[in-house]
């Protein structure tokens, strides 16, 4: 059993045919902090509890759990978001 952590992610939780979260994917992906760590996008719609907590808030984005920005992509909280979990502990 391994005690390191589990390696750190992007989450998109996103809808079928939703423009803004295609845009956020893209301007994501566009970042080269955010370059090194993978991004799962995940349908809002597909589980209920993330319907209820996200559903009109899509696009959200999250990183290692926790909320980064929604509705449109914020550079400045990605770069805080990479930086707080690379801080030495």
């Amino acid at each position: 059993m391994s005690s390191d952590p589990a390696p750190l992610s992007f989450l998109l939780y996103s809808r079928a045919g939703c423009g803004l979260c295609e845009e956020m994917l893209a301007a994501l992906a566009a970042l080269p902090a955010a370059c090194s760590f993978p991004v799962d996008v995940l349908d809002v719609d597909a589980d209920p509890q993330a319907r209820q907590r996200y559903g009109h808030k899509v696009p959200v984005l999250l990183f290692g759990g926790e909320l980064v920005c929604h509705g449109h992509l914020e550079p400045d909280e990605v770069d805080k978001a990479i930086a707080y979990h690379r801080r030495p502990v």
